[in-house]
Formats: structure tokens, C-alpha cells, sequence
């Protein structure tokens, strides 16, 4: 039998990060729908989850490099695209005369087209800055430092992210003055769930390298967001 080459083999800790990654951005759409505030500030229940998202994509960048962190950060966005045009398609056929929940329904899966388009152009800027940001600082850096690579890594993923969204998604919905506030206090709350969680995230990625014996510095990397079957 041909001997596997090693970026055929199937790590299961990979496999178990992806799915989870998925869960992440799709549970994230469905808790966008609830608006939740804490003190001063209003925010989506979505950010209890989507940081998570992160966090992981730190997690594979560190350990496996930006080619697998590519093809997660696609998967995600395959996924999450299939729930909501799924989602989309169940809003869209006519309720039974018994239920009564089409309204509840329609705004958990009703996303309107543009709120869709922005979410989705945001994820992916966000998420391969977060990874170009990574890989780059962890050859900088020399590996080392990994609690600086991924808070920076995730405020300029975030940063990203929040400066496509918003206007895209809610641009002469809310005034424009307050879009600056509205950026800052996302990328500020989102930063500081990295920075409670950076204990647990450090240990996953130590524990990760230990047991797939992975620590990939990405010396020869294309970081064209599309070459996907570049493992």
C-alpha cells in the first residue's frame, strides 16, 4: 500500500477543531438575531460564540500554518453558507395552517440578502487577516510570543471584520456617527473574551503539538486566500 504523505494523514484533533469551528459561525448566526446588552453597552448575543471562531483559527494557525488554517476558514464558510441558504429555503415555503411560529421563524432565518452578504465578506477578511497576521508574527518572532501573536492577530481579524460588516449590513439603518463606537466596542469586547480565554487557549495549542508532534512556521506559504488544495 502507498504510504500516506503527511499532509494527506488525518489529524483527528484537526477534524474535531473544524467541526467545532463550524458549530461556532453557525450557532453565531442563529444568536445574531438577539440584541443583549451589558451596562452601557448593546451588542448581539452572537458574541457569547463567534470569538471562539478566533480563538480556534489561532490554534490551528500556530500548530498546522496557514495552508490548513485556509482550508478551515473555507470549510467554516461552506458550511455556514449552506445553513443559511437552507435556512432561507424552510423561511421561504409557506407554514402549515396549524403552526403558528412563522414569525419567530422568519427572524431567526430570514436573514435579508445584505445583512447575508456583508456577514459573509466580513468572516472571510476577518479571518484570513486573523491568520496572515498569525503566521507572519510567528516567523517574526521566531515562534515565540504566542500571546501577543494571537490578541494582535485578533484585533486586526476583528478589526477587519467589524469595519466591512457594519457599514455593509447596517449603513443608513443607524446613523453614521455611530458606527466608530459601534466598531470600536466590538473589536474592545471581542479582544478581551481572547485575552480571558488566552489560559485554556495556550494549553490547547501545547497539548495540540504534542500529540500530532506539529509546529509548522510557514516558510514557503502562498497566502492566496484561493489555493485551497494547497496543503
Amino acid at each position: 500500500m502507498e504510504k500516506l504523505k503527511d499532509n494527506q494523514r488525518i489529524s483527528v484533533l484537526f477534524m474535531f477543531y473544524g467541526i467545532l469551528f463550524c458549530v461556532c459561525l453557525i450557532t453565531a448566526n442563529v444568536l445574531e438575531t438577539k440584541q443583549i446588552s451589558f451596562g452601557p453597552a448593546n451588542m448581539t448575543a452572537g458574541l457569547i460564540v463567534f470569538p471562539v471562531s478566533y480563538i480556534i483559527n489561532d490554534v490551528v494557525c500556530e500548530v498546522w500554518g496557514y495552508r490548513r488554517t485556509r482550508l478551515l476558514i473555507w470549510m467554516g464558510f461552506a458550511m455556514n453558507f449552506m445553513f443559511v441558504v437552507f435556512g432561507a429555503i424552510a423561511d421561504w415555503i409557506p407554514g402549515a395552517a396549524y403552526w403558528h411560529g412563522e414569525e419567530g421563524f422568519h427572524q431567526i432565518f430570514g436573514l435579508a440578502p445584505r445583512i447575508a452578504g456583508a456577514s459573509f465578506l466580513a468572516f472571510l477578511a476577518g479571518s484570513f487577516m486573523n491568520a496572515y497576521v498569525m503566521s507572519k508574527m510567528k516567523l517574526n518572532s521566531d515562534g515565540k510570543n504566542f500571546s501577543a501573536r494571537a490578541v494582535l492577530s485578533t484585533i486586526f481579524g476583528e478589526l477587519t471584520d467589524s469595519i466591512i460588516f457594519f457599514p455593509l449590513a447596517l449603513g443608513g439603518v443607524i446613523p453614521w456617527e455611530e458606527m466608530p463606537s459601534l466598531v470600536i466596542t466590538q473589536v474592545t469586547l471581542k479582544t478581551i473574551y481572547e485575552i480571558v480565554a488566552l489560559p485554556i487557549t495556550i494549553r490547547v495549542v501545547n497539548f495540540t503539538k504534542k500529540h500530532d508532534n506539529e509546529d509548522v512556521f510557514d516558510t514557503d506559504v502562498a497566502y492566496n486566500i484561493f489555493k485551497v488544495k494547497e496543503l
